[in-house]
């Protein structure tokens, strides 16, 4: 199975676009996938196989690279193949595990490798264009049922909880914290609180300064050592 001409170093690429390679050894996934992706996300290569995957991000240089985490060839690893062949690559282009899996071992194995996150193949074209752009970014990505495996990547020590932490937050605050840390979406956390997302805006704003984090990726991080999600 061939990998995709890889378009060039990103020329004719708008302004402000994502610039994404796709990694699937079914061709007919990637196809779908591009066409469901919006117009700011930009597919520079496509790769269905270990080594071409390894092969096409090194040309392409992406933004950011959507991963199934069951491929053929390398060593059998899949996307942890890939991961490990794009070393040098893991600090300017950023990789979501893209997978039909929920199995906890693949969603730590992956994290351990330099995944940013991890979602499944049930995510419509919408959301995952969405986390395209927050994993680009810097966020850390997971489907909400999904996010408990965190923990399991971060390590399973529990951690002692300053009261003084928890106390700097109202009970609204606490609530979405709790959901941006499972790796719910904005619109997502606005649906279940029933408040706008200008109000989600807001309330994450305030809790990354009282916690005195600066990303979401951070925040995940937090709560998952103190065993919060």
């Amino acid at each position: 199975m061939s990998n995709q001409p890889v378009a060039g170093s990103g020329a004719g690429t708008p302004p402000g676009a994502t610039r994404v390679v796709i990694v699937d050894d079914h061709a007919i996934f990637r196809s779908g996938l591009k066409a469901d992706l919006d117009p700011d996300i930009v597919v520079v290569g496509e790769a269905g196989t270990v080594e071409e995957a390894v092969a096409v991000i090194a040309a392409a240089r992406p933004d950011v690279v959507l991963l199934d985490v069951h491929l053929p060839g390398g060593l059998g690893g899949g996307g942890r193949d890939v991961l490990a062949g794009s070393g040098p690559l893991l600090g300017s282009t950023r990789f979501l595990a893209l997978s039909v899996s929920d199995a906890a071992e693949d969603v730590v194995s992956v994290i351990r490798a330099g995944a940013r996150g991890y979602v499944t193949k049930t995510i419509s074209g919408a959301e995952i264009s969405d986390a395209v752009r927050r994993v680009a970014g810097g966020d850390a990505v997971f489907s909400p049922r999904l996010a408990g495996f965190v923990l399991d990547a971060f390590g399973t020590a529990p951690a002692d909880i300053a009261d003084n932490e928890l106390d700097r937050l109202s009970a609204r605050e606490l609530e979405v914290m709790r959901l941006i840390a499972r790796g719910y979406s904005y619109k997502e956390v606005a649906k279940e609180l029933f408040i706008s997302i200008k109000t989600v805006e807001t309330h994450v704003s305030a809790v990354l300064r009282k916690l005195q984090l600066s990303s979401r990726h951070e925040l995940t991080r937090w709560a998952a050592e103190r065993r919060l999600l």
